[in-house]
């Protein structure tokens, strides 16, 4: 079955977590005046409390150009399928690294695998009567998201914990569905894979979806401002 892939994939991959750095605000005598919460830091090195009010950080996003109809009916049809795979790629990826971390404090090569056995297990047992439902352009999705919150491709997630013979396998059989297990996700490159990082940019926004940061690297406003300069180049011409 071409959807085995993908319970594999949730189990297979470990790459570095990126610690956070925070700072930390100590609230005094904290009072709410017009429904907004005031707090007090007091600054090191600073005997003088300072006032300073929490708001909600506002991200502004470009408007998306489009250069007909039909290519914003083909966006809106991107973004309900976008928006059903994506928790299952934020799901693998938490699943991996939490699975990656507790294999580095396992020293036996049979408890390492009979872990990761009673972890796929559960996953299967979880989530394969949702993921069976997936259709085809969706699967495709979810192995493009799946690069975009590891950095690896779901090929090379199988070859590492099944042998390369099984991941070639998984690939062919997948390949007669029209989806490809070594899909990568490219953004600054691909104009689909910039259409979907949109989706999730103001997912985020709207706080429809979690989340999680990209383990590739570019910058999504950078990428905005080119393909709408593309898309105004082409109504101009």
């Amino acid at each position: 079955m071409v959807i085995r892939y993908i319970y594999i994939l949730m189990v297979l991959v470990s790459f570095n977590a990126i610690g956070q750095k925070s700072t930390k605000i100590f609230p005094k005598d904290s009072v709410e005046t017009d429904s907004i919460e005031k707090q007090y830091m007091i600054i090191a090195g600073d005997s003088i409390p300072r006032e300073m009010i929490d708001l909600e950080e506002v991200v502004l996003l470009r408007k998306l150009k489009f250069n007909s109809m039909k290519d914003r009916k083909r966006y809106l049809i991107l973004r309900r399928k976008t928006r059903k795979v994506y928790p299952y790629a934020k799901l693998a990826s938490e699943r991996l690294v939490d699975l990656n971390s507790r294999l580095d404090q396992i020293k036996s090569k049979r408890d390492r695998k009979k872990y990761t056995k009673i972890v796929q297990d559960y996953i299967e047992k979880e989530f394969s009567a949702e993921l069976k439902k997936l259709t085809r352009t969706e699967g495709q999705i979810l192995v493009k998201l799946i690069h975009r919150q590891t950095g690896i491709t779901t090929f090379d997630l199988v070859k590492d914990l099944k042998s390369g013979w099984r991941a070639f396998w998984y690939n062919t059989t997948a390949s007669m569905f029209d989806i490809s297990l070594k899909e990568e996700y490219h953004p600054e490159t691909n104009q689909e894979d910039f259409l979907i990082e949109d989706i999730l940019q103001r997912s985020f926004r709207d706080n429809i979806l979690e989340r999680q940061e990209s383990a590739l690297d570019f910058e999504y406003l950078d990428l905005s401002d080119k393909w709408n300069n593309s898309v105004t180049s082409k109504k101009s011409s």
